[in-house]
């Protein structure tokens, strides 16, 4: 693992969510270049920090560092409704996602 590694994931990240680095420094409540300072190399952030961004890109800290993951917000989201499931439906989604995962060879 790299700080390029780290820099490019955060990046890829934000960007999937279509949020400027302006925008994501303010809503973390930083200044506006914060962002930018910490995709270029300019500045690390703390343990704390980067619990806030994995908070604001809703995605866990083992999911940031894990490149095979996208579209984390869409799994975050999937991963709440299903918990809301009976054993019935969760067995039904589970069954739908392995039959799609076979059509398109995901797998």
């Amino acid at each position: 693992m790299t700080e390029d590694f780290f820099r490019d994931r955060l990046r890829f990240l934000r960007n999937e969510k279509h949020i400027s680095a302006r925008e994501m420094s303010l809503s973390l409540g930083q200044n506006e270049s914060y962002i930018n300072k910490i995709e270029t190399g300019k500045a690390s952030i703390s343990i704390t920090s980067f619990l806030n961004i994995c908070e604001f890109l809703n995605i866990s800290p083992s999911d940031f560092f894990n490149p095979e993951v996208k579209n984390s917000a869409s799994i975050q989201e999937i991963i709440k409704y299903y918990k809301a499931l009976n054993p019935h439906q969760a067995k039904y989604i589970l069954e739908l996602l392995k039959d799609l995962n076979k059509c398109t060879n995901i797998l």
